[in-house]
């Protein structure tokens, strides 16, 4: 029995084709796993910025006992001095009562894979804040 002669080698392209898919799916995942770590990172960054500027306390009302509350132009500079000094951007916001700071920060993965598909950078953005709980008297 002969087989027909316009097959031969059909299946050694079919296996290549199959690899490079199992090989562009692998590395997509890698890259997607490194972004989503890439993400906690910056969600610590963030945390951390937060709880640096609410050690900020305004020493004026904080003494006199009126309430304890993080100065803003302290807790900010200083949450960007952390920022500054890990490498990454970020925004700062105070709430308007001076309890609670709020850090986002902004940064880029770079994938390895996916920039073969031409994708050369992904965003990351972390988030974390930072709450005083104690009162003026308690």
């Amino acid at each position: 029995m002969r087989g027909p002669r316009g097959q031969r080698g059909a299946l050694e392209l079919f296996f290549v084709g199959i690899a490079m898919i199992a090989f562009v799916i692998i590395g997509l995942v890698v890259d997607l796993g490194a972004q989503l770590n890439s993400t906690s990172q910056a969600d610590y960054v963030a945390q951390e910025a937060a709880r640096a500027g609410a050690q900020q306390v305004d020493p004026g009302q904080a003494i006199s006992g009126t309430a304890i509350v993080v100065d803003p132009d302290a807790a900010q500079a200083a949450a960007h001095g952390y920022l500054d000094a890990k490498g990454v951007d970020g925004d700062v916001s105070v709430a308007a009562d001076g309890q609670k700071l709020t850090v986002t920060v902004h940064d880029t993965y770079h994938p390895i894979f996916a920039s073969l598909l031409g994708y050369t950078q992904m965003p990351v953005t972390g988030h974390g804040s930072a709450t005083l709980l104690h009162q003026a008297g308690g």
